[in-house]
């Protein structure tokens, strides 16, 4: 399996883009637990870093990153350039998470 750059930047220092292959994007959508919500509603009583949220978006950001990768790989991309996450609310209780970027060949 080869290595794939990816950068939030619009290029990258030292190398040059030979070709862009195009959009590509990973997403999971990911509902709460309701174990995690009592413990997340007793942290918000009491203050502190909700940890279990925290775990949980870590997750969602790995897979989405993990198939915006496979994405690319499939494109025979070896970087993908501008990354960005963004998430939104699909219903009470589940958010999606999305990572995009733009994968090109570098040399």
């Amino acid at each position: 399996m080869k290595r794939i750059i990816v950068v939030s930047s619009p290029e990258l220092p030292g190398k040059k883009i030979v070709s862009t292959l195009g959009l590509v994007r990973g997403n999971t959508i990911r509902a709460r637990h309701i174990g995690k919500d009592i413990m997340a509603a007793f942290r918000n009583l009491v203050g502190g870093e909700i940890h279990e949220y925290g775990k949980l978006m870590g997750e969602s950001r790995e897979q989405a990153l993990d198939r915006m990768v496979e994405e690319a790989e499939e494109l025979g991309a070896n970087a993908i350039i501008s990354v960005q996450f963004t998430t939104s609310v699909i219903m009470n209780g589940a958010a999606e998470f999305l990572a995009y970027g733009t994968a090109v060949i570098v040399e």
